[in-house]
């Protein structure tokens, strides 16, 4: 089973669509037993940083998601989900969960904001959720801010208004800045390659 964090904060439906669509067994709950027994977890996220960081833990799943890492069982961050991982937000000028070091800051000034459509991802390593996506693949983002990551845990970038960190990666955690789930063919395949992390 993978659960999919429900925290108020997430397009849950096309998340759970997507993962159903390449054979996984999706769950949405924000049960924390549930989610332990789960095989992997998606964060998903749309909205506000530090209104999404408030909601995780008002409800105690900022733990929860703490300890499924200390697991490392398969974890997927989608946008703003990626997001809330790091230390601190501009957005709100929140505290993240900290569970990545660096900064969520806005967009240059200057460009169109949300950087809205399709734009290509060059991987920067190789990563089992990514596997068999060339390097270059087009997503589908939606976002007016980006993650100030460390180069270790950068896993793919794009380039809008400079470039930024598309993906992270650090241990069993992968996240993305872009939508999978929008993304067709190719965001399918993030989603197939975690089901097949979580049967491993």
């Amino acid at each position: 089973m993978i659960a999919i964090l429900d925290y108020g904060f997430g397009n849950l439906r096309s998340v759970q669509r997507a993962a159903q669509r390449v054979g996984g067994e999706p769950a949405i709950t924000r049960d924390p037993a549930e989610v332990a027994g789960a095989d992997a977890l998606i964060v998903p996220g749309v909205g506000a940083f530090g209104a999404c960081v408030a909601g995780l833990r008002s409800l105690g799943l900022d733990t929860v998601i703490r300890d499924f890492l200390a697991t490392r069982r398969p974890l997927l961050g989608v946008c703003l989900g990626m997001q809330v991982l790091f230390e601190h937000g501009d957005e709100g000028d929140a505290p993240g969960l900290g569970l990545l070091r660096g900064e969520v800051r806005r967009l240059p000034a200057g460009l169109t904001i949300p950087h809205m459509g399709w734009n290509e991802v060059a991987w920067t390593g190789d990563h089992p959720l990514v596997a068999g996506i060339p390097s270059g693949t087009r997503f589908y983002f939606v976002h007016s801010y980006v993650c100030d990551a460390e180069p270790g845990v950068v896993a793919g970038e794009t380039d809008y208004g400079g470039p930024f960190a598309a993906a992270v990666a650090h241990e069993s955690l992968f996240a993305t800045q872009f939508h999978p789930e929008k993304s067709g063919d190719a965001g399918l395949e993030i989603y197939r390659n975690l089901v097949k992390e979580a049967a491993a």
